[in-house]
């Protein structure tokens, strides 16, 4: 038993080291991404807690841009766990398809997060480059950039975050939480905008296919 508490121990204390945080909140980022500014940084620039996660798209940006649009509590869902998301009353659900009705997004516009959370207003929404949204309490801000890459496109997703409470313990176990957390999350959600696209722009163009 004692070696068993040890073995927990000496688990958790690598899960929240230095060495293991900057990899949660690294994940495929290059160092050049992790470092670089992205249009939207100076919407939050003192934040507590920054992630830079990053996937490679074997597609155009035209073919990710519907996807990211979408995304939101009652329209096209986060492409991650549902469930997970549902628990917390997100009212997330995933959509495999390209939903009409949520691509006119716009600076301004507010999508709410679920019915207790802050609606997330969009800041920036330059068509396929950048989408950028902060949350009412000006807690969080998330950006999507697409940086083309010959025929393929880098998806670039930065949180920031200024966790809650003064408390230096409270601070370090949010950030211990929700470093790994947050992976689990976007690391399936960039994965499934990834399949998306790639599965979109492996159609045939109608207009060719006519």
């Amino acid at each position: 038993m004692k070696a068993a508490f040890l073995i927990a121990g000496a688990g958790l204390a690598v899960a929240v080291s230095p060495w293991a945080r900057r990899r949660y909140v690294t994940w495929g980022a290059t160092p050049e991404e992790v470092a670089g500014a992205l249009l939207g940084d100076d919407l939050l620039p003192d934040a507590g807690l920054i992630s830079t996660r990053a996937v490679t798209i074997d597609a155009a940006p035209s073919a990710i841009w519907p996807w990211l649009v979408q995304m939101g509590s009652g329209r096209g869902g986060a492409y991650t766990y549902d469930w997970i998301e549902n628990l917390f009353g997100l009212n997330m659900h995933s959509a495999d398809e390209i939903l009409p009705q949520f691509q006119d997004l716009a600076v301004g516009d507010t999508l709410p997060l679920g019915s207790n959370g802050p609606a997330m207003r969009v800041e920036i929404c330059e068509a396929e480059r950048t989408l950028a949204f902060r949350s009412e309490d000006g807690a969080w801000v998330w950006i999507f950039h697409l940086c083309p890459d010959g025929a393929r496109t880098r998806l670039i997703s930065r949180n920031r975050i200024t966790p809650p409470g003064g408390n230096r313990a409270v601070r370090a176990l949010y950030d211990a939480v929700m470093a790994p957390g947050s992976l689990i999350m976007e690391r399936r959600m960039l994965q499934g905008i990834k399949q998306r696209a790639e599965g979109l722009s492996a159609l045939p163009d109608p207009v060719s296919a006519s």
